[in-house]
């Protein structure tokens, strides 16, 4: 179970993804060109996934669905404006959309195709309900607070599956060592692989939260760990205690390093300059050392050889936040930027203590 990291009690409001009350703006990587061989679409869409405006896309211009470039996956219950590249030869058939469920905003080009990760983040507008005036001053300090000092990047309840338990048909894919067979299969592995992240983050999370709300000799005990290296994790100011072997990475993006210094990089790590990374288990991935892998290890399948494997951030931080609430109809809208691969729905269960995942219907 996803432990919190913050301390403050529950704050009520209700939560549903809809197009109505979710919206999402991906943040480019970098600016387009202006010109090139790459048309560049800049699209509004609504209740419709990324995979859908691929394949109408695809039918409406004749391409195939491979040379249609992405940076991101965005969710079908959500109004959504991404990136879409596609040859340039292939514009004058654009005029062959017909949904009013796509919108194009803007038009440009590029030299290169837009290829998957190429993006900054992502810009949320949530729209909340049933929030009181306490309530929603509770929200707006809170939220300004992870800001300064950050949150677990969890996998949000997405990833899994309606059931929550798509990991264990990816678990049984992933130990058949058969080649994966279409996105279906790749995703079910992908939830496998983010199930042992949230277990990871989920362990890493608790043992900071010993350590900060106990004395060193206390901690101690509870986590049967020695005590000067509880003295030692102790004397890192911030939340999320770091240890030697964690593969930091530069935040938002860089090369990964190992850390050596716990002093120094305590230090970058409150400065934002540097953040930890957990496993993804796959092929090609880098494993973390020493102390750090012996609480990472457990969470390892180096069976898992199907998908290529990965680091992620293990804390990140929200940006420009903002809030408007109004006390007539109790709606409260909430924006902020999160990093790539981060998700709105993991920020705001940590805002609420509460899990945001809708109850699934049960068959009459």
């Amino acid at each position: 179970m996803k432990i919190y990291a913050y301390s403050h009690e529950p704050i009520a409001f209700e939560f549903e993804q809809t197009i109505e009350r979710f919206e999402v703006e991906e943040l480019p990587l970098f600016r387009f060109t202006g010109k090139g061989n790459f048309l560049i679409l800049k699209i509004k869409k609504r209740d419709m996934s990324t995979w859908k405006l691929i394949h109408v896309l695809s039918k409406a211009t004749g391409l195939n669905e491979r040379d249609i470039g992405y940076a991101g996956l965005k969710d079908k219950s959500a109004t959504t404006i991404q990136y879409i590249s596609i040859p340039k030869q292939a514009e004058r058939e654009l005029k062959n959309l017909t949904t009013e469920k796509i919108e194009i905003l803007e038009k440009t080009y590029n030299k290169a195709p837009i290829k998957i990760g190429q993006l900054k983040g992502n810009s949320f507008s949530i729209i909340l309900h049933n929030v009181t005036v306490s309530a929603a001053e509770m929200i707006q300090k809170t939220a300004e607070e992870m800001a300064r000092k950050g949150i677990p990047n969890y996998f949000g309840y997405q990833r899994f599956g309606e059931d929550s338990r798509s990991y264990l048909q990816g678990k049984q894919i992933a130990k058949s060592g058969k080649r994966l067979k279409g996105a279906k299969e790749k995703l079910l592995v992908a939830a496998y692989q983010g199930h042992l992240f949230n277990n990871w983050l989920t362990e890493r999370v608790k043992l900071s939260k010993v350590i900060t709300t106990h004395a060193p000799q206390e901690a101690a005990k509870v986590l049967v760990y020695p005590e000067a290296l509880v003295k030692m994790l102790s004397k890192e100011p911030q939340f999320f205690k770091l240890f030697i072997g964690d593969l930091m990475l530069p935040y938002p993006h860089g090369k990964p390093q190992y850390l050596k210094d716990m002093i120094q990089a305590s230090r970058r790590f409150g400065e934002k300059a540097i953040a930890p990374t957990g496993l993804i288990c796959g092929s090609h991935a880098l494993r973390s050392q020493s102390d750090a892998y012996h609480l990472e290890a457990k969470y390892d399948d180096d069976e898992l050889s199907s998908l290529r494997g990965d680091r992620r951030f293990a804390w990140i931080w929200p940006e420009y936040i903002t809030g408007r609430h109004d006390p007539r109809t109790k709606a409260y809208t909430i924006g902020f930027t999160l990093p790539k691969g981060a998700y709105a729905t993991t920020f705001l269960e940590e805002i609420g203590k509460k899990e945001l995942k809708p109850a699934i219907e049960a068959e009459r």
